[in-house]
């Protein structure tokens, strides 16, 4: 018995001109493209449904932290409690992702100026309280953390408005999220005193906080959110590029380039429509460390030292308000992206404000209204603590993150108007008892104003009223 197979009918397709065969394709299969669209998209709009529901059970606090006078720890400190609270992180199941609609809870990591007064505040989810207080007081044992409101209430959230105006942006990666940029270590140098070997980034903001007047307010935001290490491997294919590797195809294109190939074998045994095409396949030549250019080498040591420390999702926010006749954009947002830009290697990756879709910037049609909008939109996001919203959120060290907000080495930082703790508090005995109710661990500790009266807490009087921080500032 021969068998037979008719494959004419197979011819004929591939004889189709392009345009005719596509028609055939979408009118037979196009069905299942577009049930596939629509299941994708009813996956992404139940998932959002159950993440909001889930969020609206998640209650989040504010904690203002003010360190020592004569703070003398580096940014090391402050990666190592990024470090801690990497503990943060939860694998989720199937059915924690998209029935009890669960996510990755993040942090923010803020720094405020009201009046020219200046706080440090982190924002966390109540359950974690505990973990963060652990982190800082691992490293600033001293350290004074009182829970505040938000500092952002009161303030109006839609633009444009009678009495403020505002500037804001989000800050980006000029380059591919896995080149670093330049960290804290760099900044440091053997000339001079002691006190002059460390040049803190952070003093050139710590003055523009400083200088700003009554009715002036600029906030600063990082928000933090824990991930596993499957970033790492995205390091290493941009390691393969510049060694002229091949690069390693995931399970996905994989897949694709198979069917591709599939569909290209059998339309060239059925009918060359194709004619005598010479196939060029890539030569890829892997090249040597010592054969690389000098900024490819720095380029590979950087990824790797990246790769060797904790990493976290994480955007940045700055925004600038303040009432209209104080107004001054100009001094605030430049100095912010003066400050930002230290962070520069041009070799390997820097900042610079989101003028295309997030900062309060627009050209060309409809401009007042765009911008307006835009500073409605990152207000509210700000206020928020929205990490979903704007961009993409990208892969940060703990190291880098530390680089662009630690606190300020009074040493090498004037700043003033920085809130601190009043003094060193000083350890007493071992064999000393303590009475639980003066303990300035953790659920005891108290501001040292009051936000309501500014009556005198812990027995530190409250300045005269030249000198009294502004109402709404969050002081620890």
């Amino acid at each position: 018995m021969n068998i037979v197979v008719d494959l004419s009918s197979i011819s004929e397709f591939f004889n189709l001109p392009p345009e005719t065969m596509l028609w055939r394709f979408m009118a037979y299969y196009g069905w299942i493209i577009i049930a596939l669209m629509y299941l994708y998209f009813a996956k992404e709009m139940w998932l959002i449904k159950v993440q909001m529901g889930f969020l609206k059970k998640v209650k989040f606090m504010f904690l203002a932290i003010d360190i020592p006078r004569g703070n003398e720890q580096s940014p090391r400190a402050v990666e190592n409690m990024l470090a801690y609270l990497a503990g943060a992180h939860s694998t989720l199941n199937w059915f924690e992702k998209y029935w009890e609609g669960k996510f990755q809870l993040s942090f923010s990591f803020e720094i405020v100026s009201i009046d020219g007064y200046t706080q440090f505040i982190i924002r966390t989810p109540v359950e974690f309280r505990y973990l963060v207080e652990s982190a800082v007081y691992s490293q600033y044992p001293d350290t004074e953390i009182s829970e505040i409101d938000d500092y952002t209430e009161g303030l109006p959230r839609k633009f444009p408005h009678e009495e403020y105006d505002v500037w804001g942006a989000e800050f980006i990666q000029v380059s591919n999220q896995m080149f670093p940029i330049k960290l804290y270590e760099e900044f440091e140098h053997k000339l001079g005193p002691d006190e002059t070997y460390y040049k803190d980034p952070m003093a050139s903001l710590m003055d523009l906080c400083s200088s700003l007047q009554k009715g002036e307010q600029l906030w600063y935001q990082i928000l933090v959110i824990p991930t596993d290490f499957d970033w790492v491997k995205e390091a290493d294919v941009e390691v393969e590029k510049i060694m002229g590797k091949k690069p390693t195809v995931s399970f996905f294109n994989g897949i694709i380039d198979f069917v591709v190939d599939v569909i290209g074998a059998i339309s060239e045994a059925i009918y060359s429509i194709w004619g005598d095409v010479e196939v060029k396949e890539k030569e890829f030549t892997p090249l040597k460390m010592l054969e690389l250019k000098p900024k490819q080498k720095k380029q590979v040591e950087a990824l790797h030292e990246k790769t060797a420390k904790l990493g976290f999702l994480a955007k940045l926010r700055m925004v600038y308000i303040a009432k209209k006749e104080v107004f001054t954009p100009k001094k605030v947002a430049n100095g912010f992206v003066g400050y930002i830009k230290q962070f520069a290697a041009l070799d390997l990756n820097s900042f610079k404000p989101d003028m295309k879709y997030t900062a309060t910037s627009t050209t060309y049609f409809n401009k007042i209204s765009r911008l307006n909008q835009r500073k409605t939109n990152i207000v509210n996001n700000y206020i928020n603590r929205d990490a979903g919203s704007g961009r993409i959120p990208g892969i940060y060290t703990i190291a880098e993150l530390a680089s662009i907000w630690h606190f300020p080495l009074e040493a090498s930082t004037n700043a003033p108007l920085v809130q601190k703790a009043p003094m060193k508090k000083a350890k007493p005995p071992l064999s000393l008892p303590t009475e639980e109710d003066i303990s300035v661990w953790r659920d005891t500790l108290e501001p040292i104003y009051s936000l309501d009266d500014k009556k005198p807490v812990n027995n530190i009087p409250v300045e005269d009223e030249a000198n009294t921080p502004p109402s709404n500032l969050p002081l620890g």
